[in-house]
């Protein structure tokens, strides 16, 4: 096994520079613990930005795919195996929907999703072919494919991919006047995310998606709410659009679908949306694999109980009650988020976020920044009480320090 130094080493020669990861080298995990190579343990307060919900090694997971992994783990969608219907009809009465597309990443979900809406636009909506356009919002991240980063605003995603996909219309989140003016009658989709995740936890204002629900409505457009982070128990509800009972025409789904063992990713709608394709136009060859399907249907399973919401909800309280004292302490600026998701941000004078996070890593604690400033903290959602209280001690005393 490479000690620490050695894998750091061979990473930055052999591996693409594509991300900056913190210094540490993960070799095993449990639950929201994960120990190095060296043998020393982390918290685990990102979760791989919400594909492990369920933490690290659950059995139920583990045991479910292993039970697969010994009976056929690919077909392509050359044929039927025996999880892909089960899978499909679990998923789509979890989002009250009625049919489902599985593919495997949170990238490729948002792909098609988008041609799914371009797609219902010109057979449904009857816009004129090539004209169909989607509103995002701006500061968005749904992924970095060519034409998901066509419509992004971070620079870091966007610059140097040109040229780039036609079709997109940005207009600042959260504000219902700007979505309003740039729907018109060649609008086939309103594209969001419930929570922004990557701008850093941002939460819309109070009836602002269910304005969006309205407006979609009301102009014959479909509203896409991209679930891929902010869904799965993460907010205390099963999806984040609950909070303010809106119930979105497509559901993108991925990350915690696939509890952590395998990419699961999904588009779930209603059959006069999704019912546009037809074979051989669209497809994946390990999109809705049996190994996928049995993990996903015990992630299904488990969001079924409800204890994961509930504990998210209990927990996700008591975290931002924490998480608020430290504000105009001089080191926190501001406190955003729902559940177990919270973006702090971290006055500039006192320390970048990436300083930060490399403060709390050499404490135990394990987070990511974004935007320079701002830090986030996303435990697992089987975290106890004890241990999220320990992490934030962690993260007192690393602002008290600084």
């Amino acid at each position: 096994m490479s000690t620490t130094a050695e894998a750091l080493r061979s990473a930055e020669a052999h591996s693409a520079h594509n991300y900056h990861p913190l210094p540490v080298v993960v070799a095993t995990a449990e639950g929201a613990w994960m120990t190095d190579v060296e043998g020393r343990r982390f918290l685990d307060m990102l979760a791989g930005y919400s594909a492990l919900n369920f933490g690290h090694g659950n059995r139920r997971l583990l045991d479910a795919a292993k039970a697969q992994l010994e009976r056929v783990t690919l077909t392509s969608r050359a044929f039927h195996h025996d999880r892909f219907g089960d899978f499909c009809r679990e998923l789509a009465a979890l989002c009250g929907k009625e049919m489902v597309l599985p593919m495997n990443t949170g990238a490729e979900a948002v792909e098609t999703a988008v041609k799914t809406a371009r797609k219902w636009g010109y057979e449904v909506k009857g816009v004129p072919d090539g004209q169909a356009k989607i509103v995002v919002a701006a500061n968005n991240f749904h992924g970095r494919t060519t034409t998901i980063v066509s419509f992004s605003t971070d620079h870091e995603a966007r610059d140097h991919y040109g040229p780039y996909t036609p079709g997109f219309e940005i207009v600042p989140y959260g504000d219902l006047t700007a979505l309003a003016a740039a729907v018109t009658a060649n609008t086939v989709a309103v594209l969001l995310e419930p929570i922004q995740g990557e701008a850093g936890v941002l939460v819309p204002p109070a009836g602002y998606l269910q304005g969006v629900r309205e407006l979609t409505r009301e102009r014959n457009v479909l509203f896409m709410a991209d679930e891929i982070q902010s869904g799965l128990g993460r907010t205390g509800k099963t999806f984040a659009c609950e909070h303010e009972d809106v119930v979105p025409d497509v559901y993108i789904l991925g990350k915690a679908l696939g509890g952590g063992v395998v990419p699961v990713s999904a588009v779930v709608a209603d059959r006069d949306v999704l019912g546009v394709f037809r074979p051989g136009e669209h497809g994946s060859t390990f999109g809705g694999n049996p190994l996928a399907c049995a993990v996903a249907l015990e992630v299904i399973a488990m969001l079924r109980s409800g204890e994961h919401q509930q504990h998210a909800a209990e927990l996700g309280d008591h975290l931002h009650r924490e998480l608020n004292l430290l504000v105009g302490g001089g080191a926190v600026t501001a406190v955003r988020g729902r559940g177990l998701w919270a973006g702090v941000d971290i006055d500039p004078a006192h320390g970048t976020g990436r300083e930060i996070s490399e403060a709390l890593m050499e404490r135990g604690v394990l987070v990511k920044d974004t935007h320079g400033s701002t830090i986030r903290i996303a435990p697992p959602l089987v975290i106890d009480k004890e241990d999220l209280d320990w992490g934030l001690d962690q993260l007192r005393e690393v602002l008290a320090a600084g």
